[in-house]
Order: C-alpha cells, then structure tokens, then sequence
C-alpha cells in the first residue's frame, strides 16, 4: 500500500493502442452496487482525490455546458483546471483535459498501465469502465497538479463512480425525466439520485426549475446542513454578462455557473473581468455547434430527451428565425422517441433518418416510420449511414443534425476529419448496452426506500 497523497508511477507497459484496447475489454460485470469497487482502485493508487480539489456538476441537461463554462472562467483567471466529462464525442482523450488539453496517448498508455497493475494487486471483481476511466483521471489530474478540477457525474449522482470526492461546492444544473429505466420514473425520485452529491456541510447551487425536485434537493441539503442557493427565475433575469454557447438556456447556465464562482471566491480567487471573459470565450463542443461547409451551414446539436430538445427549438429560432432546416435526425431506443420527435419534426422543412453507432440504436427506418406516425406531413426519408445522408443534403442551405450525442461525435468525425490513432475511439462509449457509455452500472437498478433506483451511469 502505497503512501497517502502519493500516486504510483511505473514504466508504460502498454502502447496508446493497447490501453484503448483493454478499455474496450472493461465490461458492466459482477453484483456489488455502489461506490466500493471506485474506492478501492483509488486507494490502491494512493488516493489521488485527496491531493485535488473539486467542483462535482450533475444535472439531467446542461452539466456539460455548465462544466465548460466555469473550465473556462478558472483557466482564464490563471488556475490550472482539470474537466472531467463524459461521453466523448470523437477521442477518449477528450473525457480528461488539462487546461483543454486532452490527455496525451503517452500519458494515457502510462497510467493504463499502473492502474491494471492496481487492479491485478487488489483482486476480486474487475472495474467497470467508468470505474476504472474515473480513476485514471484522478491520477492525471494529480500528477497534473491541477489547481481545481471540474468534475461531472455520470448518471445519478448518489451511486456514481465521480462521487467519492470532497467538492468545494456542489452544482446540480436540473432535474427532468432521463433514463428512467435506471433512475426512476418520475422528476422527484431522479432529483433524489442527483442530491446524492451533496455533502454534509458543503454548499450546493442549483438551477432546477421542476418544484419537486427542488423541494428534494432544498429537503437533503437541509438534511446535511449544506447551504443552500436556488436560482429561479429572477435570478437568471438579473445575470447579464455575456455567454459564449448559444441558445437562451445557456443563460441559466452561465448564471449558475457565475454563482458557483463568486460563491467560491474565498478559495479560488476570481476576479469580475476573468470572470466575464471567461464565460464569453467558453466553447462547448456538440452543443448548438454551427460549422460552415462552403456555403452550407451545419447546425451540430447532442438533444436527446424532451428537455434537450425544447432547449433546442428555443435555439434555433433565435439563430434560424423562421427558417425550416434539414434535419437528420437518430435516435436510440431507450428515448421518448414520440415525444422527441413531436418536438424536432416541426423544425423542419425535410427530414433524413439514419442509424446511430451505438448498440441501442432504433433503425432508421424505424425512425422513419416514428416521424411518419406524428402526422406532422413532413418529407422523410431513411438512409443507410450518416455519411449518406450527409451527402444527400449537400446542397441545402442549413442542416440541423440532432437526436444523440453519438451521432454528434460520427458527425463531427465525418466533417472534421478528425484523426483517432487508436481505431474508432468512439466505439468506447458504447462499452455496454445497457449504458450510455460514462456509467459503472453493475446490476439492474433496484428500487430503494425512497422509490428512486440505485444504479450508476451517464445522465
């Protein structure tokens, strides 16, 4: 056993290629729910989340661009800041950044290997893959010697790999309905699984709009004596800096995510015009991400449940007005997909359906035949791959692709020509099929005294 706030270091046994490899083989196994199997790999490596400092986002939409946004405001005010996030959209290394920098293959192949060698020391049930990527993480980000890491959950919050730190302040963006399957049906028993991140003592910021799930997370920070900060609507009216990512739901998130700063000036010193700089310059990759090919406009969107997608209408009428782009739309089967496409088929002037890379897919002529059913009356047409569609809609003038963050990452892939050394990393977020790529479920969800489910996963 190794030193507390020490990490192991060791010579790499493994190419870039090999360690994707063996975290292709890391697969959703044995029976044991919760945090002890993160716990242990941790420990076996010294504990690395001792030596950091964290801000943990959960939340059903937004954490990610909330993530983004307060990376941004701390690099630009001078600190050193790890982001943890999960799925990727093209490159593993995009999950584990250092001052937006994603993790090097050399670095990667290095701490794949100290960790296998951990996991072979301590014995019993192999890691899933979020258990093991969380870890390795930690392990960067302190060999890194970051100042802060921004750190988002997986799925939930209460169970989730990411939940064994100690935050400086907990941020939940909000509560809707997501993976039901695995956290529960309704608004309130999802916001108990998010409130799980909340630590006794330890203020928490929250933007959820939902009144049960509010009343939930107020209820447990109260439990646990964490102050409490709510920002409703007239809060979000009163923020006016400016917000680097587009659409009218990225000002609730710059204004929780300039909340959680001046909350935390006394520790991480951030002055008003890094501040505002630093929201203003935020990027956000698959998120209302317009890219221009000649003189066509392509309109990258990661929309995947009904709170994403009226964010999304909302957006794209400030940026298209009353303009009806193409969609390409792909779905996975787990979604409301009926719900989903009442919301997106309306946006559109014509529609392509294509299949997502990804094991829990709908076909697209499944999809095709979902569009039809709405009765909406727009054209459809089903192809066989995003790279045909995209072809077929080379010569319209604005494209909206939309329905899956995978189908994000194959499309930035396609338009971007991004180089990925180590086959299709992209593969790597469909580790299992019954997850969405960023979780460590290890059992079918099971019902706790609360009526919410207690599993681990992506939200």
């Amino acid at each position: 056993m190794l030193a507390p706030g020490t990490v192991q270091t060791m010579v790499s046994l493994v190419t870039a290629s090999e360690a994707l490899d063996f975290l292709r083989s890391l697969q959703p196994s044995g029976v044991v729910l919760g945090l002890e199997a993160t716990r242990r790999l941790a420990a076996a490596v010294g504990e690395p989340q001792n030596r950091l400092r964290f801000i943990p986002v959960a939340g059903t939409n937004g954490k990610g661009s909330v993530c983004a946004l307060l990376e941004s405001v701390y690099r630009t005010a001078g600190l050193r800041v790890g982001l943890y996030t999960s799925p990727h959209l093209v490159r593993f290394g995009e999950r584990i950044q250092v001052d937006r920098v994603p993790i090097s293959d050399a670095d990667l192949a290095r701490h794949v290997s100290n960790l296998k060698a951990a996991v072979d020391r301590v014995g019993g049930p192999p890691p899933t893959f979020f258990e093991f990527t969380t870890v390795l993480a930690l392990c960067h980000f302190a060999e890194s010697r970051v100042d802060l890491v921004v750190w988002e959950t997986g799925l939930g919050g209460r169970l989730d790999s990411t939940n064994i730190v100690t935050p400086l302040a907990s941020v939940i963006t909000n509560v809707s309905l997501d993976h039901m399957h695995v956290l529960g049906s309704t608004v309130a028993a999802i916001a108990a699984e998010k409130a799980g991140i909340i630590k006794a003592g330890v203020p928490v910021l929250t933007a959820a709009m939902d009144s049960d799930a509010e009343a939930i997370l107020r209820y447990k920070a109260r439990e646990l004596d964490a102050p409490y900060f709510h920002l409703g609507p007239a809060e979000v009216a009163a923020f006016r800096l400016d917000v680097g990512l587009l659409g009218p739901h990225q000002r609730v998130n710059g204004a929780l995510a300039a909340a959680t700063v001046r909350l935390l000036r006394a520790f991480l010193p951030v002055t008003d015009e890094a501040l505002r700089q630093g929201l203003a310059r935020a990027q956000w990759a698959g998120r209302m991400q317009v890219l221009q090919r000649g003189s066509q406009r392509i309109i990258l969107d990661g929309a995947h449940n009904r709170a994403g997608v009226e964010a999304l209408r909302q957006a794209l009428t400030d940026l298209c007005g009353t303009a009806r782009p193409t969609l390409i739309v792909g779905l996975l089967a787990d979604k409301e997909i009926g719900l989903m496409l009442g919301q997106l088929v309306p946006m559109a002037g014509r529609i392509l359906t294509v299949p997502v890379a990804n094991p829990r897919t709908l076909g697209s002529e499944e999809v095709r035949s979902a569009v039809m059913a709405t009765g909406l009356g727009r054209p459809v047409r089903a192809a066989s791959s995003l790279a045909e569609a995209l072809r077929w809609v080379a010569a319209d003038p604005v494209v909206l692709v939309t329905g899956s963050l995978y189908l994000i990452g194959e499309a930035l892939e396609i338009l971007q020509r991004i180089p990925t050394g180590g086959g299709d990393e992209r593969s790597l977020n469909a580790w299992g099929a019954t997850s969405d790529g960023s979780g460590s479920e290890r059992t079918p969800p099971e019902i706790n005294g609360h009526g919410s489910v207690s599993a681990t996963g992506i939200s």
